[in-house]
């Protein structure tokens, strides 16, 4: 189900309807405030929360996976813990890629595992003591912002310049899980993910709102040599935003044919997929996904599928050092 339009409206634009709803954000953001204060466990390494003021996708993933090869480059060994949504395990366990599923752990953990150990836990303290006790230096912890149960060094606020905060207004009546003045009062950092055209944007939006560093990323295809141009695309996500997803195929030169836009971590059944297999035939088109959509894919078209890799890229560091450097990392 998408968010209502009004979500993505400018501040004070967004209608009567977020107005109608002011009363109920308030009982959510008081309901938030109070979890966040209770105490939470603190553990002997570093944590770093990746975590978002926003509710659904904002780049947490990608922003995780560039955290972690920094990490390793500096010599770190980095483990992440995930609540592992969409997985049927509650944990704490450490994810297996070759073993375990995306109905098991999630969509998210899975494509991670890839990159470092990974702890799936519904309690996400005793994720971060199993990965602590399992030899991690530095624990990434992915998502849990508004997670009061471990003590977090650093808390990295991501989000998508394109939409920024939206109306700026809390669930229901927007799309955040708190404020942001209360979310950034926590944060120590603000990577915003984005073209430079919504760089700016942001900028003219919310740069008055935001007094913490604040880093530009943005999001790179990987060169694998396949050659997109004139493909015809049958295109189908599951993400936050499916829409990037598909933008990005038609900047490469790709031809859509048919774009189909999943619910978030949406599973990937054998109905759906023979489905979409049927529709890109009678259409001469080639199905293709994103990295975390192809983790869910049935064993049966692993094969059969596209998938569009893209990393994070960062323009200047220097922050993101400055802030590590505090918590003894360098």
């Amino acid at each position: 189900m998408n968010p209502p339009l009004f979500w993505h409206k400018p501040p004070n634009a967004a209608g009567w309807k977020a107005h109608a709803l002011v009363p109920l954000a308030r009982l959510y953001a008081w309901g938030t405030a109070r979890r966040v204060a209770q105490p939470g466990f603190k553990a002997s390494v570093p944590v770093i929360c990746i975590g978002n003021i926003n509710a659904g996708g904002t780049g947490k993933t990608p922003t995780v996976i560039a955290l972690v090869q920094k990490l390793q480059a500096m010599g770190k060994t980095v483990h992440v813990v995930s609540r592992g949504y969409g997985g049927k395990l509650t944990g704490p366990i450490r994810v297996v890629e070759r073993t375990h599923s995306a109905g098991d752990v999630g969509d998210e953990p899975l494509l991670i595992s890839a990159f470092a150990p990974v702890w799936v836990a519904k309690d996400r303290a005793l994720g971060v003591k199993a990965a602590q006790e399992n030899g991690a230096d530095v624990i990434l912890l992915d998502d849990g912002m508004q997670n009061p149960s471990v003590i977090k060094d650093v808390t990295f606020v991501i989000v998508d310049a394109h939409r920024g905060f939206g109306n700026g207004r809390v669930m229901p009546a927007g799309p955040l899980r708190e404020p942001v003045d209360v979310g950034l009062k926590r944060g120590d950092i603000v990577i915003s993910i984005g073209d430079q055209d919504a760089q700016n944007r942001f900028d003219t939006t919310w740069g008055d709102h935001i007094s913490l560093p604040r880093v530009q990323a943005s999001l790179s295809v990987i060169e694998t040599g396949m050659d997109w141009a004139g493909l015809r695309a049958l295109a189908f996500a599951g993400i936050g935003h499916p829409e990037k997803f598909f933008a990005t195929l038609e900047t490469l030169g790709a031809t859509l044919v048919r774009a189909e836009p999943l619910r978030d971590h949406q599973p990937l059944s054998l109905a759906l997929m023979k489905r979409l297999e049927i529709e890109a035939a009678t259409l001469d088109a080639q199905m293709v996904t994103t990295e975390k959509d192809a983790v869910r894919l049935p064993r049966a078209f692993q094969m059969k599928v596209l998938t569009l890799p893209v990393r994070l890229t960062i323009q200047d560091e220097t922050p993101i050092d400055a802030i590590l450097a505090k918590i003894g990392i360098t």
